[in-house]
């Protein structure tokens, strides 16, 4: 019997068979052809009996690469299709008698393999129910089918988000920087890598200067005890209150060299350099930075009450990190290796001592590192954040996200590391992405009109719990466990509200439209996923055994093939996510994955199902369509409920 399979199909079974020992009750009832269907992928028997093909038919070895199969379209019968014009300078044959010929070949020797049909150039395969069965039977094995695996051999991946700065709470830009940072973490765990998570707080320079000075001259020894006021909103307010005072100063200086005989646009320009509120927080940036004492002092004690406001923050949005940097020690490193590049001569100093790069010969300009007295800049940070990131982590890829307004500083970033030779320098990743509007417009921090990030997660659990009372999907649950879903369904909004947009384009923001049961949204995937449970749940109490293999005569419809096609490809979604870096990717598949188990469930009934082994496969169908949903939203950073 055994003589009758390919050398590679034998090989595949005796794999299988020796790590599933319970199979040989299978092999015993007649079952090898199911057994062989679970031991290897559809795909990858389709592949290699392409490539079987074309050596017995046509002589002549093929990479697997050059088999390019693709999901059936809609419009003809099949579930596979193989391109076969990549074979037609091999066969000197037209692409109608080379598809006719591999798909007789494929259809006697591919046991996976039920009928054929040819259309043009196109081979479309129609798989056997045993094929599919065997698919479920090997999704319904695997907790997490789709994913990949860390080993100690492993890329290590390291993700930068968050990047707060000191001086103010986190607003809705950063809530889509730390929801696409943590996600695109997940996805690239579930692509065999192993990732550290990292943030660089901006704790220094001339922002957090403003936000100190104001509390010292306006604040009265307030503090966030006293005020009950988170340390991070707290200290927002001040840096607002710079910014109205100093733009009195500007406007009243403005008005005084105009009287002068200055123009407009010089006497605006002067008023903002000549302005008594800047020229302190300045003096206040360059005593910090010679460690003077009583503004070290203040400055930690300022922190402080902010890094308590941002823990509060991050645990409320479910995003955390392995290593946090904060640029007040980095800028140093920063210094030190631009003095090494100096040195070197990779840089260069002008005549008023300050120093730059010339990046001319890379089509780019000329890019300050040091000011004439001696203080750092953003680029200065960000190569000794490297640096140290490089000795505390063997770091084989980096990547940061920030937004795109960030594009010019990384490529310009890029280059600099690799000239002071950082090996992942020139191929650093900026996963650059769009900005958040408002249906008012942008927001602006300086003014105190942006969306805070606090607020917005307090609104969007008290949205859920809302509409949910009102749909009466709270019945018989406890107030507690009312609360816990209302969490989870307002932040699963925010974040699938999030994240389904294409990073790299700006996006409009609209809350109302996120909170809804139907259509594509975070509630309607969720309620989805509880609805299984829930049916999961009946059959248990009705004492119904679910098997915990399937056989290869059970019963699988159209539909319920369909379902098993799209769960096969999460592993796809998953690949292309972290080829592509798209959070986005995974949303959609989940989305789509939901649509397609509704539209079956509208259809046909699970529990009432006809006989006993229909009932099993829709079930075990049923689990595994939870399964993948609960596994894909949590690469989302989304939980699902049990109940809804």
């Amino acid at each position: 019997m055994l003589q009758s399979y390919q050398s590679n199909d034998l090989i595949c079974f005796c794999i299988y068979f020796s790590r599933n020992l319970h199979s040989f009750y299978y092999l015993c009832t007649h079952e090898f052809e199911f057994l062989f269907y679970t031991g290897m992928k559809i795909e990858n028997q389709i592949c290699s009996s392409v490539i079987a093909a074309v050596k017995e038919l046509y002589g002549q070895d093929v990479p697997e690469k050059m088999v390019q199969l693709q999901k059936t379209k809609t419009t003809f019968e099949g579930n596979f299709t193989v391109v076969v014009f990549p074979f037609l300078k091999i066969s000197h044959k037209n692409p109608e008698e080379t598809a006719r010929e591999l798909g007789e070949y494929v259809g006697k020797n591919c046991k996976a393999v039920a009928e054929f049909n040819v259309v043009k150039g196109f081979l479309n395969l129609v798989i056997a129910p045993a094929a599919w069965l065997g698919l479920l039977d090997d999704i319904n094995a695997d907790e997490q089918f789709g994913e990949k695996k860390a080993t100690g051999d492993s890329p290590l991946v390291m993700i930068e988000y968050s990047s707060p700065n000191t001086n103010k709470p986190l607003h809705l830009g950063h809530v889509r920087n730390n929801l696409l940072g943590w996600s695109l973490a997940q996805i690239m765990e579930a692509n065999g890598n192993r990732v550290v998570k990292t943030n660089i707080v901006n704790d220094r320079g001339i922002h957090i200067c403003k936000s100190m000075l104001a509390w010292q001259k306006w604040g009265n020894g307030e503090t966030p005890e006293a005020s009950g006021k988170k340390g991070d909103h707290l200290i927002g307010d001040y840096y607002v209150a710079f910014d109205k005072h100093y733009k009195d100063e500007c406007k009243e200086l403005a008005a005084k060299y105009i009287a002068e005989g200055m123009s407009e646009e010089n006497a605006e320009k002067k008023a903002k350099e000549e302005a008594p509120l800047i020229k302190e927080a300045h003096e206040m940036l360059v005593k910090w930075e010679h460690g003077d004492p009583d503004v070290r002092a203040l400055w930690q004690k300022m922190n402080s009450w902010v890094y308590a406001g941002f823990d509060e923050t991050y645990k409320a949005l479910g995003v955390s990190f392995d290593k946090i940097y904060y640029e007040s020690n980095t800028y140093l490193e920063g210094k030190a290796k631009v003095e090494e590049g100096l040195d070197k001569g990779l840089f260069f100093r002008k005549e008023d001592g300050s120093v730059w790069a010339d990046l001319s010969n890379d089509g780019l300009d000329q890019k300050l590192l040091l000011r004439s007295d001696g203080t750092s800049v953003y680029m200065t940070q960000d190569i000794g954040t490297a640096d140290m990131r490089f000795k505390d982590f063997p770091i084989d890829k980096m990547i940061y996200v920030v937004g795109n307004e960030q594009n010019y500083h990384f490529q310009v970033l890029s280059l600099l590391l690799d000239k002071l030779g950082f090996k992942w320098g020139k191929e650093l990743v900026h996963f650059s992405y769009g900005m958040v509007e408002l249906p008012n417009g942008k927001m602006k921090s300086r003014e105190g009109t942006v969306v805070d990030a606090d607020e917005l997660v307090t609104e969007m659990i008290a949205d859920a719990r809302r509409t949910s009372d009102e749909m009466g999907k709270f019945k018989d649950m406890s107030e507690d466990e009312k609360n816990e879903v209302a969490r989870i369904v307002g932040m699963g909004a925010l974040k699938y509200f999030i994240l389904k947009v294409d990073a790299r384009k700006n996006m409009l923001f609209n809350p109302a439209e996120s909170i809804d049961f139907n259509g594509n949204t975070g509630p309607f995937i969720q309620y989805t996923y509880a609805r299984i449970r829930s049916i999961l749940r009946k059959a248990e109490a009705e004492g119904v055994t679910i098997p915990a293999t399937l056989t290869g005569d059970m019963p699988i419809n159209e539909k319920e093939i369909q379902l098993v096609q799209k769960m096969n490809e999460f592993g796809a979604a998953v690949e292309q996510a972290g080829t592509d870096y798209s959070p986005s990717g995974i949303a959609n598949y989940c989305y789509e994955l939901t649509k397609e188990f509704n539209q079956f469930y509208h259809d046909y009934s699970i529990l009432n199902a006809d006989s006993a082994n229909e009932k099993a496969v829709r079930l075990i169908l049923a689990g595994n369509v939870a399964k993948i949903i609960n596994n894909g939203m949590a690469l989302l950073g989304i939980d699902v409920p049990e109940r809804m």
